[in-house]
């Protein structure tokens, strides 16, 4: 005992003990920081990318419904209202519709599409399986079709549970497949009042296959649920049974479009983190086990308490080489991951060694990658979407124009005025050409001003008696790009809004300079009647806040073609670009366009209305 006593008494024993407690002290506070830092990031990271995961199979399921929606557009087909409000077609006419089906599947690829079917309110229908049918039973008393009549600008996506297609309706089965059903209304085009019902039948493998594709961890899934939190879509692996809570104690908190929360009241705590599809309302919902998820911080744990039991081993000696070895890449880690959590996403680790340490690095290098492939493909989408803004912009066409041209060539015909016919149908075939351009967005300014004399050509045969026109741009400018389908819209508008509703005769002049800042000015002025200094402050704002006008009947509101150019041309060439209006009641109006000049003679045309 006195042996002890000495040993532990000596110089030796209290230089050991106040080594071990100098190495081991630093290293368990270094290691509890490093481990807390390690498990906020990690934790953090985890559950964002389980949410970013159920985002992105919510937006795949949107883009199927959106795509499959396309089908929709069949509502519109002449001969499908002629089929649906009339009994008098014939087998030519059904043979047509069916094309129709058939043009739109090998147009756009609808591979899960089983079957389309439309029916009237008397239960006669067509569809791509039956042909023309009549129903057995009133289509009324679908529940489905009922909600429609009563909203009409409803779209209903089905699930399969809930799914009842005309065609089972009628006794038909799809040998053992279930599907969503994509309802709406078939409206007539002039009164809009509701005739009959279109029903798109997909095949609901294609969304199971998402959940089976869509995994978390090793044990963790994606389910697509209601609102109120009843299953819909489960992954193969997964009875709906084997859920650990019931959807009535889940629905209430599925209240926001996306969340994640911790559940702890079903035995091992689970991560629950859920997303909201927009054109479905389904709740795409994800299940993993927190322990899972936070692996890689348990891992940081155990290699902690592994380095403190071994200091507590060492020598003297040692007590440099561990402090080295794995103090020092601790707190580099410690401090690049706080330049993480800061939003550098650059502050990569260099490993040396090839210890636990140096695999903890490189998993901290790689979770960085990670994060930053998250966001350019974010940042990509982005720039998807603005792309699709575009596209839908430049798509709005106002058919009344093609109609009003093709019933003024026609009672020229009948008229015997050839030579008119003949100017008109070149001038029309100028118009669709340059419009078209090949689906190519940018055309010269000579091309554009061809479109739009091509334009006034036809406008002026029909409005011989109020319109005339002039045209002066500089030669050295018409080699300019510039998007197609700025210039028509404007010079549309000055013609429906500004000459049509003057008494007399009126002028439409275009322009183009460059002014001193080098940004080309394209003018568009008529001499109508105007407009009134509140509806020019409303315009105005309109314009400035990116707002899009209501449509006021056949001819595009005054606003709406002014926010299509001004629109395009912001999204194109920036913010200090595009439409300046200026106006005065009974005096005329004029529009200028901005846009840079960037290439670089003079064209001076007057029409000749006698």
């Amino acid at each position: 005992m006195k042996l002890i006593r000495w040993r532990w008494s000596s110089l030796r024993a209290k230089l050991l003990v106040m080594f071990v407690l100098i190495s081991s002290v630093p290293m368990i506070a270094v290691g509890l920081v490093s481990y807390q830092k390690s498990f906020a990031t990690i934790s953090g990271h985890g559950k964002a990318s389980a949410l970013l995961e159920a985002d992105r199979l919510a937006r795949d399921i949107d883009g199927l419904f959106r795509d499959t929606g396309k089908l929709l557009e069949l509502e519109e087909n002449p001969q499908v209202l002629r089929f649906l409000f009339t009994q008098s077609d014939t087998y030519e006419d059904a043979k047509a519709i069916l094309r129709t089906f058939e043009l739109y599947r090998e147009t756009y690829k609808y591979e899960d599409v089983l079957n389309i079917s439309m029916v009237n309110l008397y239960g006669r229908g067509i569809s791509e399986r039956r042909g023309v049918f009549q129903l057995e039973r009133n289509p009324l008393r679908n529940p489905h079709f009922v909600k429609l009549l009563s909203e009409p600008d409803l779209v209903l996506n089905v699930p399969p549970s809930e799914a009842l297609s005309l065609d089972r309706v009628d006794g038909f089965q799809y040998e053992g497949r279930n599907v969503i059903s994509i309802m709406a209304t078939i409206k007539q085009r002039i009164t809009k009042e509701v005739i009959g019902f279109i029903v798109i039948d997909l095949d609901d493998s294609i969304v199971r296959q998402f959940c089976d594709d869509s995994l978390i961890g090793k044990t963790g899934y994606f389910y697509v649920a209601s609102s109120g939190g009843s299953p819909i879509f489960m992954p193969s692996a997964v009875k709906p049974d084997a859920l650990p809570f019931q959807p009535a104690d889940l629905g209430p908190r599925l209240a926001a479009d996306r969340e994640g929360f911790v559940e702890r009241s079903v035995g091992k705590p689970l991560f629950v983190m859920y997303s909201t599809s927009q054109l479905t309302g389904w709740k795409i919902v994800g299940l993993v086990p927190l322990q899972e998820l936070m692996r890689d911080a348990d891992e940081i744990r155990q290699l902690i308490i592994l380095s403190v039991t071994l200091s507590l081993a060492f020598t003297i000696s040692l007590y440099f080489f561990v402090t080295t070895r794995l103090t020092r890449p601790v707190q580099v880690l410690m401090n690049k991951m706080r330049q993480a959590a800061g939003g550098y996403l650059e502050a990569k680790v260099k490993p040396t060694g090839s210890d636990e340490i140096a695999d903890l690095g490189n998993s901290f290098n790689i979770m960085l990658g990670k994060i930053r492939e998250l966001l350019d493909q974010s940042i990509k989408e982005r720039e998807n979407i603005q792309k699709a803004e575009l596209r839908a912009l430049q798509a709005q066409i106002n058919p009344h124009f093609l109609y009003n041209t093709l019933d003024s060539i026609i009672w020229m015909a009948e008229a015997g005025k050839n030579e008119q016919v003949i100017r008109l149908v070149q001038a029309l075939a100028r118009f669709f050409r340059i419009g078209l351009n090949r689906g190519m967005e940018w055309v010269t300014l000579k091309e554009e001003l061809e479109h739009v004399r091509s334009y006034l050509v036809i406008q002026q045969m029909r409005y011989r008696d109020i319109l005339d026109y002039e045209i002066v741009v500089p030669d050295s400018l018409l080699h300019i790009h510039l998007l197609k389908m700025t210039l028509q819209p404007l010079v549309e508008n000055a013609l429906y809004h500004g000459i049509k509703n003057k008494r007399g005769r009126g002028m439409i002049t275009i322009a183009a300079n460059v002014d001193t800042s080098g940004s080309l000015l394209l003018a568009v002025e008529d001499d109508g009647i105007g407009m009134t200094e509140q509806r020019l402050l409303e315009l105005r704002e309109l314009l400035s806040k990116g707002r899009l006008p209501e449509k006021t009947g056949d001819e595009v509101s005054g606003g709406f073609g002014l926010h299509n150019v001004h629109q395009r041309i912001r999204l194109y060439y920036g913010e200090a670009y595009g439409v300046e209006l200026y106006s005065e009641t009974q005096a005329g109006t004029r529009v200028i366009l901005k846009i840079p000049h960037r290439m670089g003679g003079a064209i001076y045309e007057k029409s000749d209305a006698g």
